[in-house]
């Protein structure tokens, strides 16, 4: 079993980062913002309406960002614009964060818009970051540290997440709803602590692997990224991961942004929901860094392969909760779901991002990188679109929850043909043989 080395000033910087946008993640997609929207933006809405609503929307800021994807990553491979987009789509996040503040009850629609825009910004941040991950490592180190960046983005962004929970506690009212001020003051710390955490990135990270542009910048960018697509299509291997990282990673996705709504509807309180969430930061933690020292001794398909099961059996779970016959029964039974969460969610990002970025070649990470997210964000507008549509045909969303298991199933499947150490390199050489 190979031994870790100790990180670099740059490994760290890279994983800060992660601690910092995880907070945005927490709040403001999984835990805070869905009840936010439900009780006060959309105060007037039933409850399966404004379910499916905040599934479209997240729908929405996928399918943008994925369009952009693909010419936004193959600009960036050029010399010093890596950070540039990093640092662009960054300052939007965070400002569009901001924004959420001036909701005001029944703006629904207001709500959803500038939620979109803020969301944007994260994953296009996002985007690049993942892309400097072949700037700031070795291949050897690269599973480990990017798991060592979901691990701590978990526990990272707690802090944050405490400090929220002490405001509305302070400002809840006795019917149990989030107090509007507070949670807003809550909007703001989220922007706060991501802007903070990203400045170690800004600051030491650099763009070690990069092309020079063979003409005009922006034809030159659409040459390149036909001749990318070409490349991953006729690269079996790399085109069957992409496939099969698009339908496990919808259903991963879709329970992280659909949970909290979903056990809205299930009747569980907003403390139980929050109390939940942050028993999943904690123990996501550990299991995360577990996945990245498990992948020293085992090789990465059968730990992916252990996640989806895990997914797999999470979303019959959900699909069962509200049969069960006593509260106190079902109160166990969503713990149980979470620590499943917990135990898996960031082993299969983390290890997902990694085995991709071994595959491709460094100098072009951008442009790969916004064919993963191509993959990705078309997977997150698949999954609650999904959900959303089979919540409003059946008006309940256990429906919408059991069909997300079809995703893990295609998903697992895809991946058990992907081939393990071929890299795109590797697939050149047998095609010219």
């Amino acid at each position: 079993m190979a031994q870790s080395t100790p990180l670099t000033t740059t490994e760290k910087s890279w994983i800060l980062y992660d601690a910092g946008n995880s907070a945005f993640v927490l709040v403001m997609v999984t835990a805070i913002m869905p009840l936010f929207f439900k009780q006060f933006a959309a105060a007037n809405q039933t409850a399966a309406v404004s379910t499916a609503y905040w599934g479209f929307a997240n729908s929405t800021a996928s399918l943008i960002l994925a369009l952009l994807s693909p010419l936004l990553g193959t600009l960036a491979d050029y010399k010093s614009k890596k950070k540039r987009f990093f640092a662009f789509f960054l300052t939007i996040g965070i400002l569009f964060t901001l924004a959420l503040t001036c909701i005001q009850q029944g703006q629904w629609l207001l709500c959803l818009i500038v939620f979109i825009c803020a969301r944007v910004g994260w994953a296009g941040a996002n985007l690049f970051y993942d892309a400097f991950l072949t700037d700031v490592t070795t291949p050897e180190q690269m599973d480990e540290v990017s798991a060592k960046g979901y691990g701590y983005g978990y526990i990272g962004s707690v802090i944050p997440f405490i400090l929220i929970i002490g405001l509305i506690m302070w400002g809840t009212t006795t019917q149990g709803e989030l107090p509007p001020l507070h949670t807003k003051l809550g909007f703001v710390l989220v922007a706060l602590w991501w802007f903070t955490l990203s400045l170690p990135m800004l600051k030491h990270v650099r763009q070690n692997h990069f092309i020079a542009p063979a003409g005009p910048l922006l034809s030159s960018s659409f040459s390149r990224l036909y001749a990318t697509f070409r490349k991953i299509r006729h690269h079996r291997q790399i085109f069957l991961f992409l496939l099969a990282y698009f339908f496990y990673i919808d259903g991963v996705g879709t329970i992280i942004s659909m949970a909290i709504a979903y056990g809205s509807d299930l009747g569980f309180s907003p403390t139980m929901l929050i109390a939940v969430l942050l028993f999943i930061q904690v123990v996501a933690f550990p299991c995360a860094l577990l996945y990245g020292k498990l992948s020293r001794r085992f090789s990465t398909k059968p730990l992916l392969l252990a996640g989806i099961a895990i997914y797999t059996l999470i979303t019959v779970m959900a699909f069962l909760l509200p049969t069960l016959s006593t509260p106190q029964i079902k109160i166990a039974a969503f713990w149980c779901i979470a620590f499943l969460v917990a135990s898996s969610m960031g082993g299969i990002q983390a290890l997902s991002r990694s085995y991709y970025g071994k595959l491709v070649p460094p100098q072009q990470s951008a442009e790969f990188f916004g064919f993963y997210n191509v993959f990705g964000k078309f997977a997150a507008i698949a999954g609650p679109f999904l959900m959303g549509m089979i919540t409003t045909i059946t008006g309940e969303s256990r429906w919408g929850v059991l069909s997300i298991v079809l995703l893990f199933i295609i998903g697992g499947g895809i991946l058990l043909k992907v081939k393990e150490n071929t890299s795109l390199h590797d697939s050149e050489e047998n095609s010219s043989r």
